[in-house]
């Protein structure tokens, strides 16, 4: 039970906990998951065992387990959230697993699929409408602004096979062989360090496993999608096991484009390719190497108008308030083109074996990524005078970004009969830089607007040759250093167990806005050139934590730990001036259980914290000596004062009866952010002290989901059915309001939030059929994604002046598809 007073959400009673997931596995695919779950695990910091190579060459499995479902005698999963191996049910923190099986249920080919709430208290979304860069909040908290820029960075992090990935720019590309993902939920800034504040998303990918083995898989859709992949394992040679992976995505548009010969709006093109090689010559010796190069097309979403603004409209203009298949107006649409590629070396030492082992990560990793977004044609449809002769509409908006990144990162890590420990040295270098352009592409040949044409020359015909809007780049380093124990002291018959950890981080960033309006820059001082910023912190976060077996199914948890991401510089401000961290001191407790012969999981946990330092945008004229402009530019500050932040999630898997299975979760996130004063002049040169209300925006206060898993073998094969629903109260998509005059004015304007909605996917499928005596086993699926085809405007935003503007949630997709494995 929670009690609200004032504008904090107090604990009074709560068990609390993180969720987990029942997993459906066949008998046949457990030694060689369990074999990777080994593998992930050592990766990840465990002081378990990495499997070992015998004289043959061929990997030996491990002896760890995986959950299949939840039954008298289930298995145990094992997390890697304090990174070393735990069991599930006894790891005390929040944390959601989504298995390889779960992500195939939903059909999810990218993170972007993600956005449909399937994990409460996770969402995904697109940057301002483009697929190629994605928005990623835990919590309520990671996003709050524009982190599409090079010097600015996001609240939650995502880790690939133990790689931090730097920029939301890289996110959208096909998943390769994911074996788990766990979402992180809270502050991470002890174990994971920087821009952790919100938690962080932990990808593992499958290991080699040095016997051979190869995994087809093919499918068509509707919106003439495909999908293709290729997993092979080698035979290990000389103590040397060699995996490699090509993915391969396609889907048309799903709003198409009168406009003949050019893009239509939210299609995608992906295809990547990884390998891996993982040489085991020696019982305590591992060496792990992996490159992986992957290639992300996408076109932006359409926005549609629901509703007018003051303005007039231009006849053509059309209000579409149900989900479009068709836009109104052509538009020149090209795809964003994303090209990643990364290489990881991991080395592992068991110095003495279990008392103290060492690993390596090294990797690099670079990124290019062009951003087209004209889907907004609508929006600029308008003006006050009605009179549309020669008015340009439809702006182009492009950028484009590159990015490269060395990371280092050295653990030590074991354990003792009481004692697990554990620590770490990471350094981090990253280069980034962006460019942006603006430019209309279409324009009105009549008065009434219900005419246009294209507008055409060299620029036009190839946009490079558009004025550079602005560009920036800037170099970031980081240093950390962190430590971590838990000790399981002699008392209580070993049921209880303290943990400590404390990291110190050292974040530089030294950059440079070098264009502005295709000239050198001029701050407000009125002086012209280049203009740096260099700006230095330093930062130490703690992690103290009680956790309890109350009996051998049930374990209570307390836990205050702390998290940050560094300040930096919004290369959308005229002066490029610094900007702070901001952080989060959260408070969890928890709790996990099973009963009823462990036919019933349940988890609860219940959180609040402190919101400090909060990076919030304003807006201010371009100032060219004592002279406003109309041309807007965005700074970043600190906002004064103290967030609130808590929330309750909860999870219930059960299993009713033979081969089924149940699951519910739950997240009510709440997330206050102080009102803040823009300290920036108005378009008159006034500035305002006037407190307004900041919304945090891609956050539902309540979301959930449910799903149902049916398997069932049969004499020659096993049926397996899914169905799951993803429902939210919807979310604000901006942070502050059209117009805001004061408390309760009547001439407020207030920002609209996104409409909820319930998502359904589907999946059946017949697997383990063996194809004659060839050894080939065969599987044969159906999916659907939003299978009722629920349609709602999720992201709404609205101008006084253009109107009320939306996207819709994608349209019911369905499709089948063939896996097979030799």
């Amino acid at each position: 039970m929670f009690v609200l007073k004032g504008k904090r959400l107090c604990l009074v009673f709560t068990f609390l906990c993180c969720t987990g997931s029942a997993y459906s596995a066949t008998k046949s695919d457990k030694k060689s998951q369990a074999h990777d779950r080994a593998h992930a695990a050592a990766r990840q910091g465990a002081a378990t065992p990495a499997a070992k190579t015998g004289s043959s060459g061929q990997v030996k499995k491990s002896a760890s387990k995986k959950t299949v479902m939840l039954k008298s005698d289930p298995e145990s999963i094992d997390v890697t959230a304090q990174k070393h191996a735990r069991n599930f049910q006894k790891d005390p923190s929040s944390v959601t697993v989504f298995s390889a099986k779960q992500l195939a249920n939903r059909h999810v080919v990218s993170l972007t699929d993600l956005g449909d709430g399937s994990i409460p208290s996770l969402r995904i979304a697109q940057f301002s409408g483009r697929n190629s860069a994605l928005v990623v909040n835990i919590r309520g908290v990671g996003v709050l602004g524009d982190s599409n820029q090079p010097a600015r960075d996001q609240g939650v992090g995502v880790y690939i096979d133990g790689v931090y990935v730097a920029r939301p720019q890289a996110l959208g590309t096909a998943l390769f062989d994911v074996e788990s993902m766990e979402v992180l939920k809270g502050p991470q800034g002890t174990l994971f360090g920087r821009n952790t504040e919100a938690g962080a998303l932990n990808i593992i990918t499958r290991r080699p496993t040095g016997k051979f083995g190869m995994r087809l898989l093919g499918g068509f859709g509707n919106y003439n999608s495909n999908k293709g992949e290729l997993h092979l394992d080698l035979p290990a040679f000389h103590d040397l096991a060699i995996k490699i992976d090509a993915v391969t995505a396609h889907r048309a548009p799903l709003v198409t484009n009168p406009l003949p010969d050019t893009g239509g709006f939210n299609q995608y093109d992906k295809h990547g390719f990884h390998v891996e090689a993982m040489y085991h010559p020696v019982d305590n010796f591992t060496a792990d190497y992996a490159y992986d190069n992957s290639y992300d097309s996408t076109t932006t979403l359409w926005m549609q108008l629901l509703k007018p603004g003051t303005n007039k409209l231009a006849q053509i203009a059309q209000l579409q308030t149900t989900r479009a298949k068709h836009a109104f107006v052509g538009v020149p649409e090209e795809p964003s083109i994303g090209k990643t590629n990364g290489h990881r070396m991991t080395l592992d030492y068991k110095a003495i074996p279990q008392y103290l082992s060492f690993r390596s990560i090294t990797a690099y990793r670079e990124l290019s990524q062009s951003q087209f977004d004209n889907g907004m044609a609508a929006g600029s449809m308008s003006n006050t005078s009605g009179k549309f002769t020669g008015v340009s509409f439809a702006r182009n908006s492009l950028a484009g970004f590159w990015q490269n990144q060395i990371s280092q990162e050295i653990q030590a890590f074991g354990h003792t009969k009481r004692l697990k420990y554990q620590g770490g040295l990471i350094y981090f270098r990253e280069h980034a830089a962006d460019n942006a352009q603006a430019f209309y592409t279409n324009q009105f040949t009549n008065a009434s607007g219900s005419e246009y044409k294209l507008l055409t020359g060299p620029a036009y015909d190839d946009w490079a040759l558009q004025p550079i809007d602005r560009a920036s780049h800037v170099t970031s380093k980081s240093w950390g250093v962190y430590g971590n124990a838990v000790y399981t002291p002699p008392i209580l018959y070993d049921k209880l167990h303290l943990t400590a950890g404390l990291r110190w981080s050292h974040d530089g960033k030294h950059g440079t806005l070098t264009t502005v309006n295709n000239s050198a820059p001029i701050n407000t001082a009125g002086v012209s050139g280049p203009i740096d910023f260099d700006a230095a912190w330093s930062r130490v976060d703690p992690l103290l934590e009680v956790s309890g077996d109350l009996t051998k199914r049930v374990l209570l948890y307390g836990k205050w730990s702390t998290g940050y991401k560094p300040g930096g510089a919004n290369s959308r401000a005229q002066d490029y001036e610094a900007f702070g961290p901001e952080s989060v001191s959260m408070f969890e407790f928890g709790s996990k259980t099973e009963f009823l012969d462990q036919r019933v999981r349940f988890n609860v946990a219940g959180y609040w914290g402190d919101y400090k330092d909060i990076q919030v945008d304003f807006s201010k004229p371009y100032q060219i000596g004592n002279q406003l402009t109309t041309r807007t530019t965005t700074s970043t500050i600190n906002a004064p004062g103290h967030g609130d932040l808590s929330g309750v999630e909860a999870e219930l898997n059960v299993s009713p009866m033979r081969y089924l299975t149940v699951g519910f979760s739950y997240a009510y996130n709440y997330v206050h952010i102080p009102p803040t004063a823009n300290p920036y002049q108005n378009s008159l040169g006034v500035i305002s002290t006037m407190l307004v209300p900041i919304y945090q925006n891609y956050t539902p206060a309540h979301s959930g989901s449910f799903q149902v898993d049916y398997t069932r073998p049969f004499h020659g094969f096993t049926l397996l059915a899914h169905l799951d629903g993803n429902i939210d109260s919807g979310y604000y998509a901006n942070t502050t309001d059209p117009v805001y005059l004061g408390v309760s004015n009547a001439k407020n304007v207030y920002q609209p939030k996104g409409d909820s909605g319930l998502i359904v996917n589907g999946r059946i499928a017949i697997s383990n059929v063996q194809l004659g005596n060839t050894g080939t086993k065969a599987t044969f699926s159906l999916w659907s994604r939003n299978l009722f085809a629920e349609q709602h405007a999720y992201f709404k935003s609205l101008g006084v002046t253009t109107g009320l503007q939306s996207y819709f949630n994608e349209p019911r997709q369905f499709g089948g598809q063939v896996e097979l494995a030799f």
